[in-house]
């Protein structure tokens, strides 16, 4: 799909978030910087790109490890970078707290970084050569943002719309009454009526409304059934873990979900009743081998 002048999509796949390179006459921005573990990729791919020209800003729509994993060392090679971020984690970042930041408890990664200013809903900025509205996002996380490009109707939708769904809403783990943020957003996307939609992972898609249908249709599924959500979700950590890893022994798989406390956290609410947690997890792990997600035998988990 043709993008506007100036904007260059980097397109990673699910354990790093996509990113967005728009360059400008006077600056150079970026969007989502990935996941620690491809780090080095996304300043080859960003520097390629720049050919010597310096990397002026970083925005992230939200502090998921998956879209600022790649902020720190970002920010150690391009020495005048200014980052954004939203405001709702700023009070986590310095001093740093991987607790708050979701990073210990999903037994993810993400080095610390730091950060210049906050990235405010209902403001607008200028990156490349036109001006984008920020607009709050909650659901999927409660403070993250999408950028929507006026003249183009291009939206930057992070994770709050793919073309296929949505993110894990994570506030509804928690115990927050979150689902509602999701249409409400939903609706915010809807009333933008952007013409391409550039997700926090896959494609670019033009078919929004259609999108939009299939999002609202997976929101009412978990909606009238949250139980389904809490699987869903657990299955989204187990994978993440297996994208990164790429295989391991299981053994070793069980032992990070063991110490997870997201999966500890979940566990009683998405298992059968009386059903031990490793048996919770070794279902869940053949849930994901059913759906070509993962292989296993009786000693090695690997990715697929």
């Amino acid at each position: 799909m043709q993008l506007p002048q100036g904007i260059t999509l980097f397109e990673r796949g699910w354990l790093s978030s996509n990113n967005i390179l728009i360059r400008g006459t006077n600056h150079c921005a970026l969007v989502d910087s990935g996941y620690a573990s491809h780090a080095a990729q996304t300043l080859a791919l960003v520097s390629s790109a720049l050919q010597g020209q310096p990397l002026d800003l970083l925005l992230n729509t939200h502090l998921h490890s998956d879209h600022c994993g790649g902020n720190a060392l970002l920010q150690a090679h391009y020495s005048q970078l200014q980052t954004l971020i939203p405001p709702g984690h700023a009070r986590f970042v310095v001093p740093w707290d991987p607790v708050a930041l979701s990073y210990q408890p999903t037994g993810q990664l993400c080095p610390p970084f730091g950060f210049s200013a906050t990235l405010q809903p209902d403001t607008e900025l200028v990156l490349g050569e036109q001006t984008w509205q920020v607009h709050a996002a909650p659901g999927h996380d409660p403070h993250s943002v999408i950028l929507f490009q006026p003249e183009h109707r291009l939206l930057i939708s992070a994770d709050a719309l793919w073309e296929n769904g949505f993110g894990v809403v994570f506030p509804e783990l928690d115990g927050a009454d979150a689902f509602d943020e999701v249409a409400q957003t939903l609706e915010v996307i809807a009333a933008l009526a952007p013409a391409i939609v550039i997700p926090g992972h896959g494609a670019p898609f033009a078919d929004v409304t259609e999108a939009l249908a299939r999002a609202h249709r997976r929101l009412d599924s978990f909606a009238q059934a949250p139980e389904k959500h809490i699987r869903y979700a657990a299955k989204v950590l187990l994978k993440f873990k297996l994208l990164d890893a790429r295989s391991l022994p299981l053994a070793d798989l069980l032992q990070w979900a063991r110490a997870t406390p997201l999966l500890q956290q979940i566990y009683p609410s998405g298992a059968a009743a009386g059903q031990p947690f490793q048996d919770w997890v070794l279902a869940l792990l053949d849930e994901l081998v059913r759906s070509g997600a993962a292989s296993r035998d009786q000693q090695t988990v690997s990715n697929t």
